[in-house]
């Protein structure tokens, strides 16, 4: 009796111990991330190359808290941890972010623009509020990939054989190309490429504007037209108050400043 009794009660001590630790595994527990890559073994490697937050903030059994088949839900919602951003609001994250262990390799397909937007608002001002033809594209129109940055010269000729993207973006933003800002020492031939008629004219003619650079008069931003009497370099004796009650206009006698007379 007292053998059988000795059998019963190590059978219900195993019992306990085996469900204990089976609720302890379902918990996760037990297992270590060097427990899944035994048989998930392509996982860890996208992860260690492109895991982003992915590999360094969470570990295998923060997201599969469950397994088959004791676990029904071993593929967790992204909302379960991404919530705080109106990004994450977003439905179907799959369709770009198609792998979730390198989960800013991006795949971008047809035109995309609004789930960008949600993340990059700055740029999405930007483009809206100064129109442009870059108002009209979709932002996946410049940026095929995620963090793609295109050089200007893929779409648009070079103003002249010396210009570079950083001389480019010296006076063009990129998400407002039409505001455009520019420092003293830009060189007149930039602007000619728009400006050609008014280059050239200055180029041919004899007076003391010809030695002057586009940006002389036209001050750091673009479409600034000064008055004659803004200047500071001395034009000779003022004419007489008759003269400049008939002709209150300079150009009225002296023609364009471009080609002054």
């Amino acid at each position: 009796m007292k053998k059988k009794t000795g059998i019963l009660f190590l059978l219900f001590v195993l019992i306990l111990y085996s469900s204990i630790a089976l609720a302890a595994n379902r918990e996760g527990f037990l297992l270590l991330n060097s427990d899944c890559i035994k048989c998930h073994d392509k996982q860890p490697a996208t992860i260690a190359a492109s895991g982003n937050k992915h590999k360094t903030e969470v570990g295998c059994l923060d997201c599969h808290t469950e397994h088959p088949p004791e676990g029904k839900n071993a593929i967790p919602d992204c909302s379960v941890c991404h919530s705080d951003n109106p990004h994450y609001a977003l439905e179907n994250c799959g369709s770009c972010h198609s792998d979730t262990h390198a989960p800013v390799n991006l795949i971008i397909e047809g035109e995309v623009s609004a789930p960008c937007l949600t993340c990059h608002e700055k740029q999405g001002v930007e483009v809206k509020e100064n129109p442009s033809a870059h108002t009209n594209l979709a932002c996946n129109a410049c940026h095929t990939k995620h963090r793609y940055i295109p050089e200007c010269m893929e779409c648009h000729e070079k103003h002249t054989e010396d210009m570079n993207v950083d001389t480019c973006l010296s006076c063009h933003p990129v998400h407002m190309p039409l505001v455009i800002t520019y420092d003293q020492e830009t060189p007149s031939h930039y602007c000619a490429a728009c400006h050609g008629e008014a280059y050239t004219l200055l180029n041919n003619n004899t007076t003391k504007h010809k030695d002057l650079s586009c940006v002389f008069c036209h001050k750091a931003v673009h479409k600034t037209v000064p008055t004659c009497v803004s200047c500071k370099i001395p034009h000779g004796e003022p004419h007489p108050v008759q003269m400049l009650r008939k002709y209150p206009e300079c150009g009225q006698c002296h023609g364009i400043a471009h080609d002054l007379r």
